[in-house]
Parts: C-alpha cells; structure tokens; sequence
C-alpha cells in the first residue's frame, strides 16, 4: 500500500498524540542574508525552540498542501522539488506531494546556485518550495527557475519571484484529496550524494517508500512506546525512511537541528528518546567529550535510551568498542544502503548482532544479496568482490539516463560499486568503494582497512586513505588525518603505529588536515584527491 495510508490511520487512530517535535537550541538569527552568510552565522545557544504537531495536524497539513496544489494543476506524475532545512513543514510537505499523485524531489540543501538548476532541469521539476535559507540561491537564477514553474516560499517575508506557502494553503480543504495511487506508482526521485561524481537522478516507485518505512519498523523492532531522534537531512534516504519506522508504528520522532554534544543528549534527556541515529563524526564528538569530562552522563535522563543506531558510511569497531565502554547496556545496530536502494537496510546487521561488530550484516528484511566478479559469476565465500543486491526497494532507473541505469541495473539486481567479502556465518563485510580501490604495484589495497586501523591510535579523530599519483607504483597510499582537538601528532608516530600493518598497505605519505564530508557523513574522497593529488603533482613537476 502507498505509504501515505499510514499517515491517515494514524491521524485517526491516534490524532491527538505528538507526531513530530521541531527542536532548535541553537536557533539561528532569521534575519534575511544571503546563503553564505547564513552558514557562516554562528548558532546562538540562548534562543531554545520548540515546536509540535499531534497526527491529526500532521495529516490535515499534508492534504491542505495537496489540495492546493492540485487547485494550480499540479497532479500525477509532476515533480514537485523541496529544498528546506529540517523543520517542522517538511514532512506535511512531503506528504502533501505524495498525497497528489505528484512525484517528491528532495534537494541537496548544500547545493550552490547552479546545481539547483541543474538537479531541476534533469528530473524536470515543475515546483520548487524553498525555505528562508535559500532566498539568495534561488534568486540568483529565479528567471530561469520560474519559467515554466511555481516557486512557493516557505517563511516570513515572501520573495516577490515566489508565492507565499502560508498564504496558498490557508483556505484550503483539510480533507484527504481522494486521489488513487497504487505501488507501481512513481512516487519520488531522490539524487545520488555527489561523492563519486555530479548527482544522478534516483527513480522509485511507491512500493520503495512503503518497503522502507515496513523494513525499518521491522528491523528495530519499533512499537508505539519509541521516540525516535532525527538529526541528518530529511533530503536524505537515510534520514527520511529511518523515520518511516516511527511511522508505521505511530510513535514520536523529534528532529534536532544542532550536533554539539551537549546537544544531543540534552534532547534525549528532555524527549526521553529511544532510538536515536548518529552519523560517525557526531559519535565520534560525543566520546571525545565523554573522555575530556566535558560532558557528564548524570548530568542526563538516557536510561530509556535503548537503541545506538548508525550508519550512512563504515563504522570503525573501535569506535562502538569505546561507545559500549560509556552505554554497556544499549543495543547497537548499522545497516548499509544507497538511494537507489531507497536509502538503508538492503543490508543490516541486526540488534541481536554486536559480537560482529564491523560487519554490515545480512541481507536485510524481503531483500538478497550476492558478490560477484567482474564477469558477474559470484565468488567464493571469503573473497572480495562486487556487493549486489534485490529487492523491493531498488529503483526503477537513472531517471532520464539509460546508459548508467543499463550499467548498473542488471536482470533485477542492482550492483553498488562497493567491495565486499562474506564470512562463514554469512555477514558481509564492507572493504571499500570499487571507485576507491588503489592499485598499487599491481596489489589491490582497500582504504577502509586501513583507515579502520589508523582509527586505533589514540591521537586520530578522523582519517581517510586515497591513492596519490606515482610514477612507480602506479599509486600509492596516502592518508589524510585529523587529530583530536588539542593534541599534537607527528608523521613519526604514525609511521610507528602502522608498523602493525602489513607493509604493503602502510601508507606512503601522511597529511594532516581536516576530512571533508558531506551532509549525510561520507567522507568527500575525490575532494581530497583532487586537493592533494593535484597539487603534489604539479609541485612534483615543477622540482623535476
């Protein structure tokens, strides 16, 4: 069934209980800036905000927004772009869309001026509702965003190249539109990360969105009594679909805008949250203040706290090691996913599983999974190859690109560019991205294994291994590390710690500096090797 289905059942089995709560403690000044100002404008820790919406209101919001669309012709199989920050609107908004028949395009709320353009021109988007934080980024290329389009603003001060959210859906009907969706219905286009080139445009089906949000209810095991804390962007698969669980069980989500430390838990603490989904970088934060003392857990109410859920890129065992050191008594759970597999748990490795910790599990809820050779045949337990998977929730295309969907999409399965290795039990192990491979003297080197034991060291906050250029080897093994707030490292003490490595995954050169990674917590690799492999060898050059 559409997922939308849910949403009426819970508006009218439990209309009046608390949907979603907005939460802002480091609320930003709204006043009006361009872009750039905006993300360089420090959080202002003295302004709490709070905001909710019970189901009923939810519900109401979602079909407001629908009808009024379906008032300016909007309808089945248009595409209806959203490019907020989280909040309180979003969802509804989604939903609204859903609820037309109108196909969802969630944008990236990093993307500049003209990526906007671009991800509007290729999925062929016919509205675009923004909020206050894009004005500048919108109005850099209105003229051209607004031919052919609607532009609905969302917030106080409505542009003149846009119509105002607040005021189009005010007299609109609250009732549900009525319009018949099935799941062979599309239902949303959501973009590739960029991490591996420019956004491709992800194409799914209803049955997607409705597999996601059973499958995540499924997998952790969540029941009305759960409230869920949201912290990445609800652009994001991840994000959006690990909320579905708190869907379809009809419990509480709150969507938290701040990562500090501090901030995360003082959330739990105050909406008693259950499951809660970090990214690595913000686990990572929150054990560093743990060490330092700057954070003190009986400073907090986390005893209902049952669920540590995390993902969106490898997780190093060090780090849940060092979490289950601080929280010995919470569950543990990573899945693995991409968009085209709407989002997380084609692959997961279950609460029951933290002795295999470093897996990313076993095939998920109605999904199957093969590793296969460059030739397609599957290979032997235990080697390393291509991960594959299928299920009901692999896309239905490249939206408008038949030449990547054909390279990838073969026969039902979907093949995701990452290596990976199966163990006797059946677990698989992530090794690393088939893009990220480095080939060194003809030697396969997999950076996540040593960016796994690099993790070790006591100094290293973060770290990311990419192949630089070498006249010899071919490439060679670079790693860029970050080290913790206030302490120092040498190339040295590096070179020592890796003296535990086999010798020919040791890397050759070592750069301190900080990791780049996306909105979503995937670490920007071809940033770094465009960075630091370009410069090295146009230097290398010039001494030559």
């Amino acid at each position: 069934m559409p997922v939308m289905e849910y949403l009426e059942r819970n508006a009218q089995k439990c209309p009046d209980e608390v949907a979603l709560v907005e939460l802002n403690p480091e609320e930003r000044d709204r006043r009006r800036m361009t872009w750039k100002e905006f993300d360089l404008i420090q959080p202002d820790v003295n302004k709490p905000y709070r905001r909710e919406i019970t189901w009923s209101v939810f519900n109401e919001k979602a079909n407001r927004f629908a009808n009024m669309l379906l008032s300016r012709g909007v309808g089945k199989g248009d595409k209806v772009a959203i490019l907020m920050y989280n909040c309180l609107e979003w969802l509804p908004i989604y939903f609204g869309v859903l609820k037309t028949g109108a196909i969802a395009v969630p944008f990236n709320f990093r993307y500049d001026a003209d990526e906007i353009v671009y991800c509007a021109e290729l999925a062929e988007v016919d509205v675009i509702v923004f909020g206050d934080a894009f004005i500048g980024r919108i109005e850099t290329n209105a003229e051209r965003l607004s031919h052919g389009r609607l532009l609905i603003f969302v917030g106080d001060n409505c542009p003149s190249f846009a119509e105002s959210y607040h005021e189009l859906v005010a007299d609109c009907s609250s009732k549900n539109p009525g319009i018949h969706l099935t799941d062979d219905d599309f239902g949303a286009i959501y973009f590739s990360s960029g991490t591996t080139g420019f956004p491709k445009a992800i194409l799914h089906k209803h049955l997607s969105l409705t597999q996601a949000a059973q499958m995540e209810a499924k997998h952790h095991l969540t029941g009305r009594d759960d409230c869920f804390l949201c912290i990445p962007p609800l652009y994001h698969t991840g994000a959006k679909f690990h909320w579905m669980g708190s869907l379809v069980a009809c419990s509480k989500a709150v969507l938290l805008k701040g990562t500090r430390p501090e901030t995360i838990l003082k959330a739990v603490s105050d909406e008693r949250c259950t499951i809660v989904w970090l990214l690595v970088p913000w686990a990572q934060d929150i054990l560093d203040a743990l060490d330092r003392g700057d954070l003190k857990l009986e400073d907090y109410h986390l005893s209902q706290w049952r669920l540590m859920h995390i993902g969106a890129q490898p997780v190093p065992p060090s780090l849940i090691k060092r979490w289950m050191e601080y929280f010995p008594d919470h569950q543990y759970d990573t899945n693995y996913g991409l968009s085209e597999s709407t989002g997380p748990g084609c692959v997961h490795l279950g609460i029951g599983n933290i002795r295999k910790v470093g897996a990313i599990g076993v095939p998920g809820y109605r999904w199957e999974c093969r590793i296969v050779d460059e030739n397609g045949a599957e290979v032997k337990q235990g080697d390393v190859g291509e991960l594959c998977v299928k299920g009901p929730g692999v896309m239905t295309c490249y939206y408008r690109n038949p030449e990547e969907t054909a390279a990838c999409l073969k026969d039902g399965w979907l093949f995701t560019g990452d290596m990976a290795m199966q163990d006797e039990e059946g677990f698989i192990y992530l090794v690393d991205r088939k893009k990220d491979v480095i080939v060194s003297g003809g030697e396969n080197i997999y950076p996540v294994q040593i960016e796994d034991f690099i993790r070790r060291f006591d100094k290293v906050k973060d770290v990311a291994v990419i192949g630089l250029s070498d006249r010899r080897l071919g490439e060679k093994t670079a790693a860029v590390i970050e080290i913790k707030e206030g302490m120092t490292c040498t190339k040295e003490e590096i070179d020592q710690f890796c003296m535990g490595l086999p010798r020919y995954k040791r890397p050759k050169e070592v750069i301190f500096a900080d990791i780049p990674r996306n909105a979503t917590g995937k670490i920007e690799k071809p940033r770094l090797r465009e960075r630091y492999g370009a410069d090295r060898l146009v230097a290398k050059e010039t001494t030559e």
